[in-house]
């Protein structure tokens, strides 16, 4: 996203994710007997974590943060004015408390007293502007930052250079104590958005002295989370120790070490010889490892999806759509082709997000993972029926070249559409730039990709992210055109668009989460997406080292590190 962290369309599986430091122990136990363990002194309080197939950080400033690993290190040392706690919901960070005007357009925050930056210099609500609007100003170049800082009034101006700022037009800071922030539109998940990490707060007096290369600076200050940089050697080592001036209760851990691998088998292998606390299990491993005590397997919110152009024949017609998706053993993809490393599953918006829906059906109106091949053939008859065929015309289905075994996928589903419905698809592969920009220019086009694999990695855990943005009217995913045709269902279409426009803008609760789940049921019936697995994290981890609490985005919040260090055996 996935991690991530720019919000694009990833090819179907890298499978693992760069690091996980999240865990929940599935087998049970410990590979030592707990009754011998005891909490490590001080200076064996340490955590070492592998960082593989990367040669360097992209970036650790987090206006830029798109990836993955880069995310995960900044994570450490940022904080912002709200973030996620274990179970992926808002909460409280620099911010104590906030308010929403009546309209829901201003947002009034008012910070935590007494806040430093780990150099002691005080943090106060001028920082908290100052890097709202550094992130979004054209000099910096942030990739993201529009995206997810773009609801704020003027955005639009400041990134096209009409204005020098927006500290005074949508942000203001009445005191030192308070930031307000004016959106152009209602939407809840507004805040959700502000736990991104381009809205993650840094010292201004670092960047004005170094520019953009305050981040090779960070040993002097700027972290205002509960790590601090204490030696960064580029592509080899990066090391964190407690910040003193943080706010919330301190870290257990006094050092957490990111080490660079070539590969996840390089730093399998160092884990194997305890050279670091945790690692990915590579594909091939899985199957030994599975029975493993330090083994762990947590579903992240990194959905695998085909999707269909409803602009080109015969995937304007919804029978023969669903057709196409009750064809497919869901199960058995996920067993042979994944080795169990993803879940199978029919929805769209996934496990561990607030708003998943356990009632969910498939578009047969079960919950039958394994297809349904009676059910899809009648549909695809009707189908052709529908349209005045006696066959289908060709069918072509587009896919990146760069994803291991996906390959073996594409050509399973193809055995299982020729067999269920009789029905020869052709697979053509392209590079993942190339699929991306063939994507985008489908949209309103009806001699764009017919049919196409990708997958979706979650930035910020509402279902807004999941439905709105990649179905909405004229939002910048709606790439298959739903509810944007002139097929027998497009009132259904726009009907279940407008049902989503009404969720984003209602207050948070249980109430707005239910509309979503209404949306979500037509969009899975309608085949908006076929989704195929659930992508998780499975990865070893040292059980001398206890605290961790996963979660589907595998993300620590910063409170949590006061909970986490390492255990060793006693001498008793």
């Amino acid at each position: 996203m996935g991690f991530h962290r720019m919000p694009t369309r990833l090819l179907l599986p890298m499978l693992f994710l760069a690091f996980v430091l999240t865990s929940c122990d599935l087998f049970g136990g410990n590979t030592v007997n707990q009754a011998k363990l005891v909490k490590a002194p001080a200076n064996e309080q340490t955590y070492t974590v592998p960082v593989a197939n990367v040669a360097d950080f992209d970036t650790l400033d987090p206006a830029l943060a798109h990836d993955t690993t880069s995310t995960r290190a900044i994570q450490m040392m940022y904080t912002g004015l709200v973030q996620l706690n274990d179970s992926l919901q808002v909460q409280p960070q620099l911010a104590s408390s906030w308010e929403q005007s009546a309209d829901g357009l201003t947002w009034t925050f008012h910070l935590k007293p007494n806040l430093e930056f780990s150099d002691g210099t005080p943090l106060t609500s001028a920082d908290v502007a100052f890097s709202l609007d550094r992130a979004l100003a054209p000099a910096t170049k942030s990739t993201v930052a529009p995206l997810y800082l773009g609801l704020l009034k003027d955005a639009n101006l400041l990134m096209a250079g009409r204005i020098p700022t927006l500290i005074g037009d949508s942000i203001l800071i009445p005191d030192p104590n308070t930031v307000v922030l004016i959106t152009s539109k209602r939407a809840s998940y507004f805040l959700s958005m502000l736990t991104m990490t381009c809205a993650y707060v840094v010292e201004k007096s670092l960047v004005t002295k170094y520019g953009a290369q305050f981040t090779d600076h960070l040993t002097e200050g700027g972290s205002s989370g509960p790590f601090r940089v204490s030696r960064y050697t580029h592509g080899q080592e990066l090391d964190f120790v407690p910040n003193a001036h943080y706010y919330d209760a301190r870290p257990q851990l006094q050092r957490v070490s990111f080490i660079f691998y070539n590969t996840t088998n390089d730093a399998y292998q160092a884990y194997l010889g305890g050279k670091v606390d945790t690692t990915d299990v590579p594909l091939a491993a899985v199957s030994k490892d599975r029975t493993r005590k330090d083994v762990h397997q947590i579903p992240q919110l990194w959905t695998n999806y085909y999707t269909m152009n409803y602009l080109v024949k015969p995937f304007n017609n919804i029978h023969i759509r669903q057709a196409f998706a009750l064809a497919i053993d869901k199960t058995a993809l996920a067993r042979t082709v994944w080795q169990g490393t993803v879940l199978p599953t029919n929805h769209i918006v996934p496990q561990g997000m607030p708003g998943y829906n356990p009632q969910l059906k498939g578009p047969d109106g079960t919950q039958n993972l394994s297809g349904n091949a009676s059910k899809a053939q009648a549909l695809l008859q009707q189908g052709l029926k529908e349209e005045g065929m006696t066959t289908l015309p060709a069918i072509t289905l587009t896919y990146g070249t760069d994803v291991p075994h996906l390959n073996t996928e594409v050509s399973a589903l193809i055995q299982m559409w020729q067999k269920v419905l009789n029905v020869t698809v052709t697979s053509k592969t392209v590079t993942y730039d190339t699929l991306l920009d063939q994507v985008t220019a489908s949209t309103n086009n009806s001699k764009g990709l017919q049919f196409w694999a990708l997958s979706w990695v979650g930035e910020y855990p509402d279902p807004q992210d999941w439905l709105s943005l990649q179905f909405g009217q004229g939002t910048p995913y709606n790439n298959m055109n739903y509810g944007q045709n002139s097929s027998s269902t497009a009132t259904q279409q726009q009907a279940t668009q407008q049902l989503l426009a009404s969720a984003d803008s209602m207050e948070l609760g249980q109430s707005r989460l239910r509309t979503y789940q209404q949306a979500e049921q037509q969009l899975v019936n309608d085949v908006a997406w076929l989704p195929i697995g659930q992508v998780t994290a499975t990865f070893l981890r040292s059980p001398n080292i206890v605290g961790f609490v996963d979660n589907a985005q595998g993300m620590i919040p910063p409170d949590d590190w006061s909970r986490i260090y390492r255990m060793t055996l006693s001498n008793a």
